[in-house]
């Protein structure tokens, strides 16, 4: 593991490099606090802060992954789970995370969570917006929850979605899928069933580790459903 204020300087970095850490420094940032919501203005030089409400101490660093980890992770940074990182932390709270390696406890985002593997994931997936990228075939064991979600690879897996589902040219998901409306592009393939209506999702169920209650869906929207491949529109 190495968190960004400890990872050792390259020996030439590049002119854009320094360029872009000497800004992210000088940006300031608005945190919202783990345990009492309020929230507060940091610099984005900071490692770390305390809340002025509770004092409960936040990690602002951000996490690369490239080997074996254990520990659980909740930070506002962000995480970067590398293609030979192992992260088997029961819990990841973060603000963005690029999962490229092996990851298998319940990952939490703020805002975006993009997935870049093969495998299987067993743990729970939760983010404002997910993208499945290009060359990832993935099977999640446990629901996805997002706001929305965008798949350009393969994905099976049950998908719960505040607003939208897009499954791009040369995209497939199987799985069943609850969300405001679906888009499948032409060229993509979906299977399985389809719920349309409004779902509503709470951080607070994001994060929940027990099993998703059973969602609170007027009857009417509730088609009836075939197992078949739905063709591109």
């Amino acid at each position: 593991l190495r968190t960004k204020e400890e990872a050792p300087a390259p020996e030439s970095p590049s002119f854009l490099g320094r360029f872009e850490d000497f800004w992210k420094r000088q940006r300031s940032a608005v945190i919202e606090c783990f345990e009492c919501k309020r929230k507060q203005q940091v610099s984005g030089a900071a490692t770390s802060t305390i809340c002025p409400a509770c004092s409960t101490h936040i990690d602002l660093r951000d996490y690369k992954i490239t080997s074996g980890f254990s520990r659980s992770i909740r930070t506002r940074g962000d995480v970067h789970l590398t293609s030979k990182g192992d992260l088997a932390s029961s819990s990841i709270v973060c603000r963005s995370a690029l999962i490229e390696g092996r990851l298998r406890g319940n990952l939490h985002c703020d805002d975006i969570a993009t997935i870049n593997l093969s495998g299987k994931i067993p743990g729970r997936i939760s983010a404002r917006h997910v993208i499945v990228e290009r060359k990832a075939d993935i099977h999640c064991f446990r629901q996805v929850r997002a706001g929305s979600i965008e798949i350009k690879g393969r994905m099976s897996g049950e998908i719960m979605a505040q607003t939208i589902v897009t499954v791009h040219k040369k995209g497939s998901l199987e799985g069943d899928v609850t969300a405001k409306a679906i888009t499948v592009e032409k060229g993509a393939m979906f299977s399985g069933q389809l719920v349309i209506g409004q779902v509503s999702i709470t951080q607070g169920e994001l994060l929940q580790e027990q099993e998703p209650a059973v969602m609170s869906i007027p009857e009417s929207h509730f088609p009836e459903t075939v197992r078949r491949p739905l063709p591109a529109t």
